[in-house]
């Protein structure tokens, strides 16, 4: 058994596409301080009595209609991302188990790091399925170990990658994904960056994920050789009445096709793997509005998933940050 573990965090899923499945996962996300910065006493009566009841049938019904045979498409590539990092590492002379871990549901982080403590295993890697850094995704996961560690009597040595925004492998790997499908499908007009909004007052704070998002946006046009009015930065998944990050991706969709564009490619840089954000909202949601603005093509260009580049990018990433530990 190796001494030395990779766990690949990603957000979670549901067991299953059922309302209860859903409305367990959702009061777990939900609940999280890091993602809903309201006073507990304020949020968690209105979380349990008004929003979980409301949203839990619909979403899963979101759910039900990106379903694979397999399961959730979110745990299933990031699954899929585990098996195949650890069999990169280990062609390149690392002998590391990998694990998959969801911050909200399951397997979940506590239950993954039970297991390599149970064999043993005294150094772990936390690796984030988020590129860009946030108070809401990647300081969650480490609040996730954190928790664990204070029930813990010997605690592993950790270390943490907080982002690869600007990852050189990162980003060749994202234009890549790009190129394939202009060269399978055609180039439209115009292309789309969606990243997953946050409210803007958590920018205001000193949060980075704004920043970061616009790096990326802008290293990967320079790399797909895209000028300024080639391609948009757009932040989707808004969650509640507060002013999030602008400019919206389904409004901006809507005015490209009513300025005459007529065929869109969008992507999604800061997911790594497909889920209901990119499958449900962007690929059916989106699409219906940005056709019913006129617009006559709308191509999603799917996650990097666990495509060979990125599987390369992520093993370069991950025996960066294993360096040091023989």
């Amino acid at each position: 058994m190796p001494s030395i573990a990779v766990l690949l965090c990603n957000l979670g899923t549901p067991d299953e596409p059922t309302p209860a499945a859903v409305r367990r996962y959702l009061a777990e996300f939900l609940a999280d301080p890091r993602v809903v910065e309201i006073p507990r006493a304020l949020w968690l009566p209105l979380l349990y009595g008004v929003i979980l009841p409301r949203r839990a049938g619909a979403s899963a019904a979101k759910y039900k209609s990106i379903w694979t045979s397999d399961g959730s498409p979110l745990k299933v590539w990031t699954e899929r991302q585990a098996k195949r990092l650890q069999g990169w590492l280990g062609e390149h002379g690392r002998q590391v188990r990998v694990l998959p871990a969801m911050r909200y549901g399951n397997p979940s982080i506590r239950a993954q790091l039970d297991e390599l403590a149970a064999a043993k295993v005294g150094r772990i890697l936390i690796l984030p399925c988020y590129p860009q850094y946030s108070g809401t995704t990647t300081a969650s996961v480490i609040d996730g170990v954190s928790d664990w560690s204070r029930a813990t009597r010997s605690i592993p040595e950790f270390r943490f990658v907080n982002r690869y925004h600007d990852d050189r492998g990162y980003i060749e790997a994202y234009a890549r994904r790009i190129e394939k499908h202009w060269r399978e499908h055609g180039r439209g007009d115009h292309l789309v960056m969606s990243f997953h909004g946050v409210p803007e007052r958590i920018i205001r704070l000193g949060d980075p994920y704004q920043d970061e998002c616009s790096r990326t946006a802008k290293l990967l046009a320079t790399k797909l050789m895209l000028e300024d009015g080639q391609y948009t930065l757009t932040y989707q998944s808004r969650f509640g009445r507060a002013r999030w990050l602008e400019p919206y991706t389904e409004p901006t969709v809507q005015q490209l096709a009513r300025k005459g564009v007529q065929r869109l490619d969008i992507v999604c840089p800061g997911f790594t793997s497909d889920c209901l954000e990119t499958l449900e909202e962007i690929a059916m949601e989106v699409r219906d509005a940005f056709l019913q603005a006129g617009g006559q093509e709308f191509r999603y260009i799917p996650c990097l998933n666990d495509e060979t580049a990125w599987i390369a990018a992520l093993g370069a990433l991950a025996e960066r940050h294993l360096s040091g530990w023989d």
